[in-house]
């Protein structure tokens, strides 16, 4: 056992009998005094996002409700990507104990199992990120990532998705597209299998952070990208490398922050703090949510007002291509039995949901046009 990882159990343990566990000391009259007893445990936490980034804010609400909910018995050591790990290498260290907590999504790990990304890139069905969240929890897919991570891998985690984002745009681009062949030859950044279907739609796909998109940008590592949202794209200066913005895309259209635990460190908590730990990303999803809603969409509004840039949304032939790029990568991805199993899932889950959506759905897009007409970008 390395130092780090003994002084981590030594500390886990010492709180969990004496402090975070102390009944006993709580009732003696004997007891220590009041500024031991109330020391907290300290979780380490780190994220694949800069320290600038929206969503290290996001993350940080994470943390804030762990810290109320706990009455201060739990403190959150939050810290960017790269403080102890690179933004890729979170769930090693989480496994390893060298972090308690990562804050991320699975697509960042799909370089070890292509099987992550089905846990936020994978195939668009029809559901929306809030139906495969609700796959994740009521469809049987957190034990389908607990089989993945813990009995294919050997990964000593457990794991949890929060706050079901917005479909991501298809990207900044310099100059306008209007069907796949104005997208063929152009090296691009996305990330999991997205990467897979835009390589096979002629794109020549590179995976990188967040923190490193803009740089590849003006080095010329890449011609066009895409992140994930309009507030992190605003702070990375995407505007100041690219004017043309296509929102709605299928290539990551369900995707969810990826909260990873180490196994032990979960185990050993107290069973209160670790549902406050574990409902805390429930608590923290909302939040997320409501407070995406209102950023996301103030800043889209100042990239094309005082930005300068065209907000656009993605040609249907690029969608029409992207659907069927899936199809032709579903059955290569179904020749592992794992993958296979979760796609039979999820699409039984969105046969049966989204069914319900759509029917149970009007048009918010002829409300919206009815009150506000005009302003929405005209359809290629």
């Amino acid at each position: 056992m390395t130092e780090t990882n003994t002084k981590s159990v030594d500390r886990r343990s010492f709180l969990k009998k004496g402090v975070i566990g102390g009944g006993a000391i709580a009732a003696s009259t004997l007891a220590a005094p009041a500024v031991l007893a109330q020391a907290p445990l300290t979780i380490k936490m780190q994220t694949s996002w800069p320290a600038s980034d929206i969503w290290q804010t996001m993350a940080q609400q994470y943390a804030d409700r762990v810290e109320a909910m706990s009455g201060g018995r739990l403190k959150v050591d939050l810290l960017p990507a790269g403080a102890v790990v690179g933004a890729f290498q979170v769930i090693d260290a989480v496994s390893d104990g060298v972090l308690d907590v990562s804050h991320s999504v699975s697509a960042y790990w799909y370089g070890k199992n292509k099987a992550a990304s089905l846990f936020g890139t994978g195939p668009v069905f029809g559901g929306n990120p809030t139906t495969m969240m609700a796959w994740f929890y009521e469809g049987g897919g957190q034990e389908f990532f607990r089989e993945l991570t813990q009995d294919n891998m050997g990964l000593n985690v457990i794991g949890m998705l929060g706050f079901p984002m917005p479909p991501q745009p298809f990207g900044w681009f310099t100059n306008p597209v209007e069907s796949v062949e104005n997208i063929k030859g152009l090296k691009y950044r996305t990330v999991g299998l997205a990467a897979d279907l835009m390589q096979s739609m002629g794109m020549s796909v590179t995976q990188l952070p967040g923190g490193e998109i803009v740089p590849a940008m003006e080095r010329g590592v890449i011609d066009a990208f895409e992140f994930n949202n309009p507030s992190s794209d605003r702070r990375f200066g995407a505007q100041d490398v690219a004017k043309n913005y296509y929102l709605g895309s299928y290539h990551q259209a369900s995707e969810a922050f990826e909260f990873l635990f180490n196994r032990d460190f979960m185990e050993d908590l107290d069973d209160d703090l670790r549902a406050i730990v574990e409902h805390a990303v429930e608590a923290s999803s909302t939040k997320n949510t409501t407070f995406a809603l209102e950023n996301y969409s103030s800043d889209l509004a100042k990239l094309r007002d005082e930005d300068g840039v065209n907000i656009l949304e993605t040609p249907p032939a690029i969608l029409d291509a992207q659907l069927e790029a899936w199809s032709a990568m579903i059955p290569q991805l179904e020749e592992d039995p794992f993958i296979k199993k979760v796609l039979d899932s999820q699409r039984s889950f969105v046969e049966r949901v989204t069914y319900y959506e759509l029917v149970n759905t009007p048009s918010y897009r002829k409300a919206y046009e009815h009150f506000f007409p005009g302003k929405l970008p005209t359809q290629s």
